[in-house]
């Protein structure tokens, strides 16, 4: 898999974590255990640092960066969907970022929250916890709690995934 140290910066991967052999990750990027980062995926900590908790998927295509004076914090059991931009924001725990969504500088998505799919978080934005964003810019849904266990099946799923992909992938050359 492409890791890279910056300098003397180094990414610290977890040893139950698993990041596909397409995926990148560079420099000051933290990745917790049972979490997944797959194929495409660039997790790039060059201006600041980047932290992915425990049991959290980071799909296909998705871009996670940070800025000078702002990490990007996501939490446990997160699933961040395909091709998601999350720059510089912090992300609470069990949320769920939505296929094709963006979250920029500065905003905060509170615990148990849904970023549907496609949203557009402004920066400095807040969604509160269990709630739902949607549109560009994301607004929440009033009235609506989103349930607690939304994303327990694609923490489980993402889990199994990666210990059978680290288990079981390999390439085939030709």
């Amino acid at each position: 898999m492409p890791l890279y140290a910056l300098g003397d910066v180094e990414p610290r991967i977890h040893p139950d974590a698993y990041v596909h052999p397409d995926a990148v990750v560079i420099g000051d990027v933290t990745i917790g255990a049972e979490s997944s980062v797959w194929p495409t995926a660039v997790l790039r900590g060059d201006d600041g640092h980047i932290v992915v908790g425990a049991r959290t998927s980071i799909q296909d295509g998705t871009i996670i960066h940070t800025t000078v004076d702002r990490p990007t914090i996501i939490g446990d059991e997160v699933t961040v969907g395909h091709n998601v931009h999350i720059e510089a924001a912090t992300i609470g725990d069990r949320a769920l970022i939505s296929s094709g969504s963006v979250v920029l500088n500065g905003s905060t998505v509170g615990a148990g929250a849904v970023v549907a799919a496609g949203a557009v978080v402004s920066p400095n934005a807040e969604i509160p916890p269990r709630t739902m964003a949607l549109g560009i810019p994301a607004r929440v849904r009033e009235g609506y709690e989103v349930p607690a266990d939304v994303t327990e099946y694609a923490v489980t799923s993402y889990v199994q995934r990666g210990k059978r992909f680290r288990a079981e992938l390999r390439r085939l050359e030709g």
